[in-house]
C-alpha cells in the first residue's frame, strides 16, 4: 500500500465501511474497517506476529499505541487490561474514528484515540506497543519514534514490531544511540524476539531512585 495514502490525515476516496472478523486478546470479535487506512482487509502479518510473541500487558497502568489504524493493538490492550487507560495516536482521521467506534462497540470505556498533537506534552506511559509506519521513510519514522519513546515512564517498556527486510536490525542500534544522546543512561534497547521474518524490538526506561 502507498504509505502516503494511509499516512494522510484525510484519505482519498469515499469511506465505505466493511466488517471484519478477527481474534483479539483470545476473543472472536467483529470490527469495522474501510479503504484508505492500513491493512483494512485483515490483521496484518506484523501485528499478528507481535501479538503471538509479546507477553500479556499488565492489568493496570497508562498504555500507548503509536499508529492505531483500525485498532488491533489498541483494542487488544483494552480487552486485556480493563483496569488500564489506553491511548491510541493516529494521524489518519478515518482510521482514528474507526478505532474509536470499534472500541465503543466492544464496550471499551478505557480507550481514547487522538491525533498526535492532541496528547498533552507531559503525559507518560508505562507500556508502548506499536507496529510503526516503516514505509513513511527513515526521517519521518525516526521523528515519530523520538516523539513517543521518550514518553516512557521510569520502569516502562516499549515493544515494536518491524519487518526484518525493512530495516529492523539497523533501527535497533539507531534507537539505542538516539535515546542515549537525548537522555544519557536512561534507556536500553534490545531485540525481544523474532517471529516469521519480523523482529520484536524492546526499549526500556531504567527505573532510577
Amino acid at each position: 500500500m502507498d504509505s502516503a495514502h494511509y499516512f494522510s490525515a484525510e484519505p482519498v476516496g469515499p469511506e465505505q465501511r466493511r466488517r471484519l472478523s478477527v481474534t483479539l486478546a483470545g476473543r472472536d470479535v467483529t470490527v469495522e474497517t474501510a479503504g484508505g487506512i492500513f491493512s483494512p482487509d485483515a490483521l496484518d502479518k506484523g501485528t499478528a506476529a507481535m501479538l503471538r510473541t509479546v507477553p500479556d500487558p499488565p492489568s493496570s497502568g497508562s498504555f500507548l499505541d503509536i499508529g492505531t489504524g483500525w485498532g488491533p493493538l489498541t483494542l487488544t490492550l483494552g480487552l486485556s487490561s480493563p483496569g488500564a487507560q489506553i491511548t491510541g495516536v493516529e494521524v489518519n482521521d478515518r482510521a482514528a474514528q474507526l478505532c474509536r467506534d470499534n472500541a465503543a462497540a466492544l464496550g471499551l470505556e478505557n480507550v481514547s484515540v487522538y491525533r498526535p498533537d492532541e496528547v498533552p506534552a507531559g503525559r507518560t506511559f508505562d507500556l508502548i506497543w506499536s507496529n510503526p509506519p516503516i514505509r513513511v521513510g527513515k526521517e519521518a519514522l525516526h521523528s515519530i519514534l523520538l516523539q513517543w519513546l521518550p514518553r516512557l515512564a521510569p520502569g516502562g517498556q516499549a515493544l515494536l514490531v518491524v519487518q526484518k527486510n525493512l530495516g529492523a536490525d539497523s533501527l535497533l542500534p539507531w534507537m539505542a544511540a538516539a535515546l542515549d544522546e537525548r537522555s544519557p543512561g536512561q534507556f536500553t534497547a534490545s531485540r525481544f524476539g523474532t517471529e516469521k521474518g519480523f523482529r520484536i524490538l524492546q526499549v526500556r526506561r531504567i527505573l532510577t531512585g
